[in-house]
């Protein structure tokens, strides 16, 4: 199997447990580091996830890997939190986190940049909205390769 087919492969056994948790599935990680492959999962919540919603998750879903047997390599699994600088991967994502400051990057050049910083605005008609330096910039969704939050003080 390649990393993207386990990917989805994971993705639908993850969901329903994080359903069940009351969590959400944030992004999904597999390749190969230092120390060998890692499978690594960002769950995430109202309010936040801590160790031991992190645990528990883990713990479900190591069962049912082992019991599917489905990935070849040897691999570590890891269960964490998006972070303060949670990637942006989903409609639902850019709508929940309107007027926060976010970095974003795009595939092609839009009005002579790649490379966007600031408070987003909206997210409509499949087109993120985001405010840089008092300037308005409409980015398809489509040509977004990379988006997160960013801290904002």
């Amino acid at each position: 199997m390649t990393p993207d087919e386990i990917i989805e492969r994971v993705q639908g056994i993850v969901k329903p447990i994080l359903e069940h948790e009351g969590m959400e599935l944030v992004d999904i990680e597999y390749r190969r580091e230092a120390n060998g492959w890692v499978l690594r999962i960002y769950i995430d919540k109202e309010g936040g996830v801590t160790i031991g919603d992190c645990s528990i998750v883990s713990q479900a879903i190591d069962r049912v890997l082992d019991i599917e047997d489905f990935i070849s390599n040897p691999y570590h699994l890891e269960v964490s939190s998006p972070g303060l600088n949670r990637p942006l991967k989903s409609e639902k994502d850019f709508k929940r986190y309107r007027n926060r400051v976010i970095k974003l990057k795009t595939f092609k050049p839009i009005e002579k940049r790649r490379n966007f910083k600031g408070r987003l605005i909206d997210f409509y008609e499949d087109q993120i909205e985001i405010e840089v330096d008092g300037e308005i910039f409409r980015i398809p969704f489509k040509d977004v390769a990379k988006a997160n939050l960013e801290i904002d003080f």
